[in-house]
């Protein structure tokens, strides 16, 4: 196979391009800081704040920053134990996928494993996968996948699932069938060998949280945060059965669901981008590459 010629390299490699990833700020783990704090003052817990906050990170593509993410989460008063924070942390970037795609999930977890965890945290994340389709679980899988569609867009899902599929047919077999199935909900036994478990309400936290850090998708924010609602309404962010580790693992989420705790919510994503330079989802990467010469 030939070579890139070095016209085509620098063209992939551009500075418009922004071909790395996002620099993490010197007072990017004071902004944490803050966020963690004002949850605290809010009686929010250590997972929902770790959670949106993540999902902000993931989608600004900022590895150095997630590291600086869990540090802060494993400190007092906070004092997240260290490998479960960094099992959130990545359960959380492996469902930004549904919301920002693949490679930053890829590039992100990636650079977050490998220098970004010391070696003794790194060594004790699990290893076996939980997601994988097979003929036996296929069926529960999706019907996990349109209960959830059913849960955040209670009163309009139907309805909406035909006007995807007169955009494509198969986009609402997609979306079900690829990210609310088999990512957006939880396996049976996911959390059995220390993988963290992100349920209903922790999900739409990541889904708002992801929209909003992209910015140009406000129709979508604006269901996601009626989602978070929704959960609040059906009872399925804390089922009945849930155990202590369960309830404090949602712990002031209902807050979240109000138009105070939204608010919160939103301006704390905005403190994240603010300080790792603005959305890069909608740059004015086609405006600088106009002018560029290469």
């Amino acid at each position: 196979m030939s070579k890139l010629s070095p016209s085509l390299k620098a063209l992939i490699n551009a500075p418009f391009a922004r071909p790395g990833p996002t620099a993490a700020s010197s007072r990017i783990a004071d902004v944490y800081r803050n966020i963690a704090r004002d949850a605290a003052r809010h009686n929010v817990g250590a997972q929902p704040w770790i959670t949106f906050s993540a999902a902000a990170t993931m989608t600004l593509n900022a590895p150095d920053a997630l590291a600086a993410l869990w540090r802060v989460a494993t400190e007092a008063p906070t004092s997240h134990p260290p490998v479960a924070a960094a099992e959130l942390i990545r359960e959380v970037g492996l469902k930004c996928i549904g919301f920002n795609g693949i490679p930053r999930t890829i590039n992100v977890l990636g650079s977050f494993r490998s220098t970004g965890l010391p070696a003794d945290v790194a060594d004790k994340l699990s290893t076996t996968p939980t997601r994988t389709i097979t003929p036996e679980n296929l069926a529960s899988t999706k019907e996990r996948g349109l209960g959830l569609w059913r849960s955040v867009y209670a009163g309009v899902d139907q309805k909406l699932l035909d006007k995807l599929a007169e955009s494509h047919p198969d986009l609402p077999v997609h979306i079900l069938s690829s990210h609310y199935g088999p990512l957006f909900t939880d396996p049976p036994n996911h959390g059995a060998d220390g993988l963290a478990n992100v349920g209903r309400a922790l999900t739409s936290l990541v889904g708002i949280a992801c929209l909003r850090s992209q910015t140009g998708v406000g129709p979508q924010v604006v269901s996601h945060v009626f989602g978070l609602r929704k959960a609040i309404t059906d009872g399925t962010w804390l089922p009945q059965t849930a155990t202590e580790s369960e309830k404090e693992s949602v712990k002031g989420v209902e807050w979240l669901a109000t138009n105070e705790g939204s608010e919160w919510l939103l301006q704390s994503i905005d403190s994240i981008v603010g300080a790792l330079g603005g959305s890069n989802f909608a740059g004015a990467a086609g405006d600088a590459a106009a002018k560029s010469k290469l």
